[in-house]
């Protein structure tokens, strides 16, 4: 179920960057005569404009009636907005969860943000404001999903396990990955609208059926075994508490170099990566030429690489753990440097050889292949140093992450606006490229993996919380193996 959601997740993210290069009326070629000379113009056909106006590959304006009049500040507009919402809920939505719980969390966020998908098409008529507000509440609903899982691992995923299940979450890769193509065939055959009716329809499904089959920790599941609850519960100990924290130690969080060194590295990563997301399929088809269906298709080599990639690195890192040939810290440390670091010099390299379409796509599926690493490096380290609020700490590196998608968005629609060329590309490749190369030396300088103290913070009149448990619903679980 986990892996189907944020399949689904990015589903519903991922659905407009394919589908926007088919709702927006393209540029026309007009022949206009001078006197014994002709040159040629283009322009965006207008709804008033002639029937006679042609594509550069011969289809007439009837062929876009269902198409907008949206330049490409707007689009990246568009694009944009989703953060707009989706870094207001990213700390909300962290917290709420080690309150009341991921489960709820999670299943709210998808189910309303799947209704708001299958509004897509009936907004987009009604302007590109309408779009950009959508959109906005859109990333508000899907801000809170990510931070919200955290806290659930915490009591779920044993700590030499934590690496695999990170895996779990990068699924969302995999789910873009189906989405590209899975979207260019719909988009082709049915028209732009179906990709959202699809998309929004199977959330709604998944969402209901969440609720349905999951639950927040092993001591509410009514059909797990004694033995199996009892290992996981053994294996979380005391690092994770069953008594929900009351009190955030703000100032050791705001203050831990640990923390930052998250907040810096994941900020510079996904960077890259929402620029990959919501920019390459308008990269091939203005710089590389390809046409939607083959758009689609190898938009997704990227992400099935980095699903790919996270998993064989994630098990390999629980493995050197589990064996003691590695710590956690340096398990941390190397497997982020090799999934942030190479990246930066893939794109480095995209500078020099993005023009060629066979050398663009291999290098785009090959930086995004490595980055999914990270699943073995930043992406778990706040369950390794504070569980209690890995919550906390992935919604304020996402909070970051939120505002590097939009001005990713933004960038690009500011460097290409009137002048979408290779060599404006070139300054974008450039600017990704040292982004990743500094959260990368970021976290190799500043990064942990050892449980910090202030994870389990005084609660009442100073009193540590693990000194609470053998009076309180704080208990460690392995004593509690009975209570439903």
């Amino acid at each position: 179920m986990m892996i189907l959601g944020f399949m689904l997740n990015y589903a519903l993210r991922v659905n407009l960057t394919i589908a926007i290069v088919e709702m927006i009326k393209p540029n026309v070629t007009t022949a206009i005569m001078n006197g014994n000379a002709s040159y040629i113009t283009e322009t965006t056909i207008q709804p008033e404009a002639s029937t006679l106006l042609t594509t550069t590959n011969g289809e007439t304006e009837d062929d876009y009636s269902d198409r907008f009049n949206w330049d490409e500040a707007q689009k990246q507009l568009i694009l944009g907005s989703f953060f707009w919402g989706y870094v207001l809920t990213e700390l909300p939505g962290g917290r709420l969860a080690e309150l009341v719980g991921g489960h709820r969390v999670f299943g709210h966020s998808m189910f309303w943000a799947s209704i708001i998908t299958l509004a897509t098409p009936i907004t987009a008529h009604m302007g590109y404001q309408a779009m950009v507000v959508l959109r906005a509440l859109l990333g508000f609903m899907l801000g809170a999903s990510w931070p919200s899982i955290v806290p659930m691992a915490s009591v779920w995923v044993k700590p030499m396990d934590r690496s695999k299940f990170m895996s779990n979450m990068m699924a969302s890769a995999l789910g873009a990955a189906l989405t590209m193509p899975i979207c260019g065939y719909f988009i082709s055959w049915f028209g732009w609208e179906s990709v959202f009716y699809l998309t929004g329809g199977i959330g709604v499904f998944w969402s209901i059926c969440w609720f349905l089959l999951i639950f927040e920790t092993p001591a509410r599941h009514p059909r797990i075994t004694p033995e199996e609850r009892k290992e996981i519960e053994d294996a979380i100990g005391s690092t994770t508490s069953k008594t929900k924290p009351t009190y955030v130690p703000w100032k050791e969080i705001l203050t831990a170099p640990c923390v930052w060194a998250i907040i810096l590295v994941h900020g510079a990563s996904v960077f890259g990566y929402f620029l990959v997301v919501n920019q390459l399929p308008g990269y091939m088809k203005s710089i590389l030429h390809y046409d939607i269906k083959a758009n689609g298709l190898l938009s997704s080599l990227p992400y099935f690489g980095k699903y790919a990639m996270s998993v064989v690195a994630s098990h390999f890192a629980d493995y050197l753990r589990t064996r003691g040939k590695i710590t956690t810290t340096v398990a941390r440390k190397s497997f982020t440097a090799f999934a942030v670091g190479t990246p930066s010099f893939f794109f480095f390299l995209l500078i020099f050889f993005g023009h060629s379409r066979v050398w663009a796509i291999t290098i785009f599926t090959i930086a995004l292949t490595l980055n999914g690493a990270v699943t073995a490096g930043y992406l778990g380290n706040g369950l390794d140093i504070a569980p209690n609020f890995s919550g906390t700490i992935f919604g304020m590196a996402n909070t970051l992450s939120s505002f590097g998608g939009f001005v990713s968005a933004w960038m690009v629609g500011v460097l290409t606006y009137e002048n979408n060329t290779y060599g404006q590309w070139q300054i974008i490749f450039a600017i990704v490229s040292v982004t990743y190369l500094v959260g990368c030396l970021a976290f190799v300088t500043l990064g942990k993996g050892e449980l910090q103290p202030w994870n389990n913070p005084p609660e009442k009149n100073g009193v540590p919380l693990q000194e609470l448990r053998s009076t309180e619903e704080g208990v460690p679980l392995q004593t509690n193996n009975t209570q439903k």
